[in-house]
């Protein structure tokens, strides 16, 4: 039997499919989201920023320090399935009744509920 697997790359912001989506990671106050967006919708956001980004104040930080301040605050069963891999809560995910994407983030209700069911 052939299986034909076909991927589709979904902008978050419009909804629409397109071959031009890419993963972007957003970090606010510690906080972060990964979004697929298109380059016409990342344009968008970056319009929607650039008066921030460019404000007289604003000052540019590494990466790395982003990194270890987003990493405050979570709960204790994100962090555990935070560092699990995708793929395998994906697997888990399905084998349990859960609705999750083939690609993007998987959402924290279920890494949790992964993370409380492989303690």
């Amino acid at each position: 039997m052939a299986q034909k697997i076909v991927t589709t790359y979904t902008d978050d912001l419009t909804g629409e499919d397109s071959e031009d989506v890419r993963t972007h990671t957003i970090l606010v106050d510690g906080a972060g989201v990964e979004i697929d967006l298109t380059s016409e919708s990342h344009d968008k956001l970056m319009d929607a920023l650039k008066p921030f980004l460019k404000a007289e104040g604003a000052r540019r930080t590494r990466v790395s320090l982003l990194a270890k301040a987003a990493g405050k605050g979570k709960s204790p069963a994100a962090s555990v399935a935070g560092k699990q891999n995708t793929a395998e809560i994906r697997k888990w995910a399905r084998e349990n009744g859960h609705n999750v994407n083939d690609r993007g983030r998987v959402p924290a209700e279920i890494r949790e509920a992964y993370a409380k069911a492989n303690k």
